[in-house]
């Protein structure tokens, strides 16, 4: 399998989208600068990499209320998925590889949008790996949190206010993802309800349960099966999940997920695929974590999906 995004090396476009509008805890909006403080843009750098650090977006307040017709701050969350997408946009069509750090992990919504619209102009196909202890398919009639981080993949998949399921414009005005691009990776917390529509919705769900029985390595064959050189892939990665014993800043701790090596792993085959070319980093909440331990990881993994290796055997 050919190496990693070596020819030609990416520019690499960082994106600081600082809020938790869509959470339901604060302090993910200190996402973006705990990454920063974490070394991410050098940490890229060491591998060669080109990186312009676009700053961070800006956008509402979290209001803090109860939801509303189903949805938390609905309004604000539609803006903060605007910026984003115009954000991601520029920078795909530019060439560039974006690098979108939040944030709570509604601001996907706005992310793959961008990439979900670029595909459909260049005619790429699409491929989506959801990493998370989250199937993020929730639904206003499902959750009565209202808390949208826990809806993103059921807007893109065209269920949910017409504001976020048709943020992308798509032609023909469908929904930015079908069911059958996106593979889902780690998942261990879903509410019945939800898993119901899942089931439905016929999304490809690698759960721990899987990962335990089969490993890490077939997992990610499974989820990387037909990624070819017409395939733009996109990584959406929520820093929960990873095991809470090793990444315990996040909002929603969800025990029994992968360990260091299992994720290390899984973004270093990734990055054998060559084929990563759009990336979130949401999540991250410095006011939950220890001496800045969770950005660090996230930092440490993200630099395995762009060529750092513990591998001694040489490459094929």
């Amino acid at each position: 399998m050919t190496p990693a995004l070596t020819h030609p090396l990416p520019t690499i476009a960082l994106i600081g989208a600082p809020t938790d509008v869509g959470a339901g805890a604060r302090g993910a909006s200190m996402g973006p600068e705990a990454l920063r403080v974490a070394g991410l843009q050098p940490a890229l750098e060491s591998h060669g990499l080109t990186v312009w650090d676009r700053g961070n977006l800006n956008g509402p307040a979290n209001p803090w209320q109860p939801p509303d017709q189903g949805y938390r701050h609905l309004a604000e969350v539609v803006e903060w998925n605007q910026h984003v997408f115009d954000a991601v946009h520029a920078e795909l069509q530019q060439g560039h590889l974006p690098i979108l750090m939040g944030g709570d992990h509604c601001l996907g919504l706005g992310s793959i949008s961008a990439v979900a619209r670029h595909c459909a102009t260049v005619g790429k196909k699409l491929r989506v790996l959801w990493l998370d202890a989250h199937a993020d398919f929730n639904t206003s009639a499902l959750t009565p949190s209202g808390n949208v981080h826990g809806m993103p993949v059921a807007c893109l998949c065209g269920f949910g206010p017409p504001e976020l399921t048709q943020l992308a414009g798509m032609p023909g005005g469908g929904p930015a993802l079908h069911p059958s691009q996106i593979r889902q990776i780690g998942i261990r917390s879903v509410d019945p309800g939800e898993k119901r529509f899942v089931h439905e919705q016929g999304l490809e769900v690698f759960d721990m349960r899987y990962i335990d029985e089969v490993g890490m390595r077939h997992t990610m064959l499974q989820a990387l099966a037909g990624v070819d050189e017409g395939t733009h892939l996109h990584v959406s990665f929520d820093v929960d999940f990873l095991d809470p014993d090793i990444a315990p800043g996040v909002g929603t701790l969800v025990p029994g997920g992968p360990t260091y090596r299992e994720a290390q792993l899984c973004m270093e085959m990734i990055a054998d695929s060559g084929r990563l070319a759009s990336l979130d980093i949401v999540e991250v909440n410095p006011a939950l974590d220890v001496r800045n331990r969770t950005a660090l990881l996230a930092v440490d993994l993200v630099e395995s999906l762009f060529g750092k290796s513990t591998l001694m055997r040489r490459s094929p």
